[in-house]
């Protein structure tokens, strides 16, 4: 794909025919002319010749950190990627931003900062791009919110991009099977009820865990690095690749040449590729891979950069038709690892394109579509990682939403690897996380209840937690699908069970779940998409009169901030207006 009117060719003869002619790229504010010549001394001061400062200007841009090991690879696979841009005949400016790694945050107060940071993270990638005007961005992450959180900003910023994820963990071991993160999570609830010793839980947490790498199961790292190969920011390929596989530089390479490509060719742009059209590949894979439920906000985040109308309810309407055929955990049995092995993401994505639930014409950062990225894709036959669409896990995908008189504006559950769909108990009801998880702790529960965990949304947490420690302990024990829970915050992409989240509108604004009394009777259907309490509408009423909002904790700070300014889950828990209200983007300047 070129685009003539963004192009800015390597041998313009307006410069000499040797030179890149800076005039349409945002460089020239920092590079080009007597008025930029503290800039260039400042570029010059680290080491940059007239020759690197007179190309297009790359800001690779990672989460590297040394918090976890979903992100510890990062530095090393930046310097590939630079040097790919460097071949490609342009200037690579490496930069960092935060990250917070769930699988430490869990379970406690710092689980708060997790969905907050991925907006702070496409807010200081946007500050960073614009405050040293650079060309184009190629994006590294390596856990959970910092993939969606990258994508993001390349949407807002619409400058030639592609993203690259870091890659999966390989698998550890426990007691002689493939383990994770999740297997360590309910091992503590094993342990809390004596199915485990102290020995068996420390062996656990030595062995699940091999080396450097995102969480190994189809959680929301894996979920949503096969969203971007789908939507096409990825170069085909290359996320799947595990961190400590050696190919990894190679894509690495790669993905700073194709970078430089888009510069060269006027596009696509990151808003040429993310589409409606490709917002619904995303949300299709999602479900056929049995993916983390977060996609559910992680997807209406993205297209708000884009100026895509794309909620919750959108998201489900995918989900709905599009069949669950990728036999990964925590619903199902392997791992990320595997499903490279057996060739991919790719292998999924052509089983569902010939089959006719994505769009194939779709355009990708290869100047390809994504029907022809993947033509030469064969399924391969001995294997049941992935199955064919005519022969599907499940008919319909593995994550679901759901709306009712408890949910108005929807709730999402995870099918994959249920054996029932339907759930009907008396509640017993939690305000907050961490009296739930003490009574989870403590058997303090009846089979067949509803547990419902509330104060936990964007707002009344704030911050939305993740509940995998609740979850997981509740599995550990036997009881995952002995019991349901629902919230209005969310779960880990390793939570199994069933499980509802992002319950809308949520507790602290007064929705249907903050009025839920012990031992009203709730109903979900997850056949027919449907999450209700048996309370008539006048009995709604007549308790919303009755209540009043509750005060966090959090009364100044990040915390704060993002309570004041984050909007519900169903159009992502955004932060920002969105490109409906602005008047350019960064690449226009």
């Amino acid at each position: 794909m070129y685009d003539e009117k963004r192009a800015h060719p390597n041998a313009d003869p307006k410069n000499g025919g040797g030179e890149w002619d800076k005039s349409k790229l945002v460089s020239r504010y920092t590079t080009v002319g007597p008025d930029s010549a503290p800039h260039r001394a400042m570029l010059r001061a680290m080491g940059l010749t007239d020759e690197d400062i007179a190309k297009p200007l790359v800001g690779v841009a990672t989460c590297w950190n040394e918090a976890a090991p979903c992100n510890i690879k990062l530095a090393d696979i930046a310097q590939d990627v630079k040097k790919g841009v460097k071949a490609a005949g342009a200037t690579p400016r490496e930069f960092c931003t935060i990250t917070v790694t769930d699988g430490i945050a869990m379970g406690h107060e710092g689980m708060r900062s997790s969905l907050a940071s991925r907006d702070v993270i496409a807010d200081s990638v946007e500050l960073t791009m614009r405050g040293h005007c650079y060309d184009a961005l190629v994006g590294l992450a390596g856990c959970d919110k910092s993939l969606p959180g990258m994508m993001m900003v390349m949407a807002r910023l619409n400058v030639p991009s592609v993203f690259l994820y870091g890659g999966t963990i390989l698998p550890g071991k426990y007691k002689g099977k493939d383990a994770d993160i999740v297997t360590v999570y309910e091992a503590v609830g094993e342990h809390s009820v004596g199915k485990i010793d102290d020995a068996d839980l420390y062996a656990c947490e030595c062995g699940a865990l091999p080396g450097a790498g995102a969480c190994g199961g189809q959680f929301t790292a894996n979920t949503m690095s096969c969203v971007a190969e789908v939507m096409g920011l990825a170069v085909p390929g290359a996320n799947g690749v595990p961190a400590v596989d050696e190919s990894k530089g190679c894509f690495a390479q790669d993905s700073g040449k194709v970078v430089v490509d888009l510069i060269k060719n006027g596009g696509p742009l990151p808003r040429d590729i993310i589409t409606r059209k490709s917002l619904e590949n995303a949300a299709a894979i999602v479900a056929a891979t049995g993916g983390s439920t977060n996609a559910a906000l992680h997807l209406p985040a993205i297209a708000h950069e884009a100026g895509i109308k794309f909620d919750l309810f959108d998201v489900a309407e995918v989900f709905k038709r599009t069949p669950y055929i990728a036999n990964l955990r925590p619903g199902g049995t392997y791992l990320s690892k595997h499903l490279h092995d057996i060739g991919g993401v790719a292998v999924v994505i052509k089983e569902l394109l010939d089959h006719g639930y994505l769009h194939g014409d779709c355009i990708t950062v290869t100047g390809k579509t994504l029907a022809e990225n993947v033509a030469d894709v064969e399924f391969p036959e001995g294997q049941d990682v992935v199955f064919r669409c005519s022969n599907p896990i499940y008919p319909t995908g593995g994550v679901v939403g759901l709306q009712g008189n408890l949910a108005p504006e929807g709730a999402i559950v995870k099918i994959a690897g249920l054996k029932q769909l339907v759930f009907e108990g008396p509640a017993r009801v939690f305000d907050g996380e961490d009296a739930c998880y003490k009574a989870v702790s403590e058997r303090a529960y009846e089979e067949g209840e509803v547990i419902v965990l509330r104060y936990e949304g964007p707002k009344g947490g704030p911050g939305m937690k993740e509940m995998l420690s609740t979850t997981a302990a509740l599995y550990g024990q036997g009881m995952g699908e002995k019991i349901a829970l629902i919230t209005d915050g969310r779960f880990s992409g390793g939570t199994r069970g069933f499980c509802i989240g992002h319950v809308g509108p949520e507790a602290a604004v007064g929705g249907p779940i903050a009025l839920i009394r012990d031992g009203d009777i709730i109903r979900i259907d997850a056949e027919a998409g449907t999450l209700d309490v048996k309370l008539s509408e006048e009995d709604l009423a007549a308790r919303k009169a009755e209540w009043t909002p509750r005060q966090t904790n959090y009364q100044s700070g990040a915390l704060w901030k993002y309570a004041d300014q984050v909007g519900p889950a169903r159009g992502g828990a955004v932060t920002h207006p969105g490109a409906e209200k602005e008047t350019h983007t960064f690449v226009d300047l």
